[in-house]
């Protein structure tokens, strides 16, 4: 039977049940079936809580959390499009390097990349020390917005002491 000739003849106010029809009813969640992780969006400081939705290694959807005590199930415009971040057929997945004075992008293993920036990191260190105060200037760290306090405590501690950096700042305060 239509669901207007349903309503018309139970008198209902059109919501609800006898307002769907047969395809309506039939119709499932696009996360059903699907795995959930809860994780947090990478766009800025406030690190609202986000349910991300996946079957296999396959992203299915991202939404709020409601049981984030931050963002209580909400996401911000960016924090929404978040799915397309991960999702997109142009999102870059391989790691690019330009060497310079190149016109030229060539991709890299990401652990050659990794080396690439021990290498770099030790070899400003050594070069910038300056022994007399106990550090170097030559180099800086400008830290994510989404780490946490334990993270930034661990890279701060990393950075000053490892490495002897004195230029470290957070995202967070920006």
């Amino acid at each position: 039977m239509w669901p207007l000739i349903r309503q018309l003849l139970t008198g209902s106010d059109g919501t609800g049940a006898d307002a769907m029809s047969d395809a309506t009813r039939a119709l499932k969640k696009k996360n059903d079936g699907a795995q959930v992780a809860r994780s947090v969006c990478p766009y800025c400081a406030v690190g609202c809580g986000q349910l991300v939705y996946h079957r296999g290694d396959r992203v299915i959807s991202i939404e709020g959390d409601p049981q984030s005590p931050i963002s209580r199930g909400h996401l911000c415009p960016k924090g929404a499009a978040s799915f397309e971040l991960v999702t997109h057929p142009a999102r870059v997945t391989k790691v690019k390097y330009r060497a310079p004075r190149s016109r030229e992008w060539v991709e890299l293993e990401h652990e050659r990349a990794m080396e690439m920036v021990a290498e770099r990191a030790w070899s400003t260190r050594e070069r910038t020390f300056d022994e007399s105060a106990m550090h170097t200037t030559g180099m800086a760290h400008l830290g994510g917005a989404t780490l946490d306090v334990e993270e930034n405590y661990l890279i701060k501690k990393l950075f000053t002491a490892g490495l002897g950096m004195v230029c470290l700042s957070n995202q967070a305060r920006i």
